[in-house]
């Protein structure tokens, strides 16, 4: 069964068995705004905890997507190269930005429920 967790950099994350689906929240296109390109690692490298793992480029800003676990990327949503406002439309289905096999699967019990994060979003405006 699948989970879904979140960070403070607005990262989701949702976990099935052995591979890690990773993108941006809907709060965190929101604040984007129209988002018109995606820079996305390569499959095949490695992703750490914490370190930049990708950049959006929206109307208003470039802004720094951060790894929400460590692993070795095994796919990536090559349709956000011709289609990055995904991010805008479905952030937290259709744009998802990579997959990953996870290092260390207690790095995914540090992050947030749904429901702390929706507490977060409420905290902190």
């Amino acid at each position: 069964m699948s989970q879904i967790k979140f960070t403070k950099e607005h990262e989701w994350v949702i976990l099935e068995q052995n591979t890690a689906v990773i993108g941006i929240t809907n709060h965190a296109q929101e604040q984007l705004g129209d988002v018109v390109f995606v820079e996305l690692p390569q499959v095949g490298e490695t992703i750490v905890k914490d370190k930049q793992m990708a950049v959006v480029e929206s109307v208003k800003a470039a802004s720094e997507v951060y790894a929400p676990l460590s692993g070795k990327i095994i796919e990536v949503n090559s349709s956000l190269a011709t289609s990055p406002e995904l991010v805008n439309n479905s952030p937290e289905k259709d744009g998802w930005f990579i997959k990953i096999t996870p290092e260390n699967i207690q790095e995914f019990d540090t992050l947030m429920t749904k429901e702390e994060y929706d507490n977060f979003i409420k905290e902190i405006f």
